[in-house]
């Protein structure tokens, strides 16, 4: 008999899921340009080619809530009140994930491995701009949808750019402060303020178009 497709989806995440643990493990442990595909396949006891149909590359393993996340901004800016902006909806959004403790607004001593690892690979702080670039058009592209605008719209981009500066550098100071005081809620505390502080900015700097 065929598996079903619920069971085969669920194996496959698992598949998926384990081959991610083990990677994230062992970068955490040795470094990330340190670690083979051979290597992470050995402790997630999978073939070398099995690591690959889930992650094209080894970036892929490190950063594999990547889609996840862009996902949870596309929704935000799809399911938005229309009474709402989009800027100040990204805005509540900062403030739900904190709420619900999201794992991508964790300020902890995980995390903090997590930024080390990047910090200590060139490929991974490539990988982490070349995220952050896309996750602008991302937004972007939801923006001049919601707004009926047309594809590369500049106050579109203008208006993503400066969300994704605003995120990022909120997202940084974060783990500066939690780093300095090992305080998780001094870092969320900072993180938000970082946060409304950039919309106010981002919401004079765009008046007058669709995306305020």
């Amino acid at each position: 008999m065929s598996t079903p497709p619920d069971r085969r989806s669920r194996k496959r995440l698992a598949t998926r899921q384990g081959i991610s643990n083990a990677a994230t493990q062992l970068f955490f442990e040795r470094g990330f340009d340190r670690v083979t595909v051979d290597e992470i396949a050995e402790a997630a006891d999978v073939g070398r080619m099995t690591v690959f149909n889930h992650f094209p590359r080894k970036e892929d393993m490190f950063f594999d809530r990547d889609e996840e996340g862009r996902e949870v901004l596309r929704d935000a800016l799809r399911q938005r009140d229309p009474g709402v902006s989009p800027v100040e909806t990204l805005r509540r959004l900062a403030h739900r994930l904190i709420a619900e403790r999201s794992p991508y607004v964790e300020f902890s001593a995980r995390s903090q491995s997590f930024i080390r690892t990047i910090e200590g690979s060139e490929v991974l702080k490539a990988r982490a701009r070349a995220i952050r670039d896309e996750l602008a058009e991302v937004v972007s592209v939801a923006l001049t949808d919601g707004a009926g605008r047309p594809p590369g719209d500049p106050d579109a981009r203008l208006a993503a750019g400066l969300l994704l500066a605003t995120w990022s550098v909120a997202f940084l100071q974060a783990h500066r402060i939690f780093r300095q005081k090992r305080s998780s809620a001094e870092a969320k505390t900072a993180f938000l303020a970082l946060i409304d502080k950039g919309s106010l900015g981002i919401e004079a700097a765009m008046a007058g178009t669709p995306y305020t």
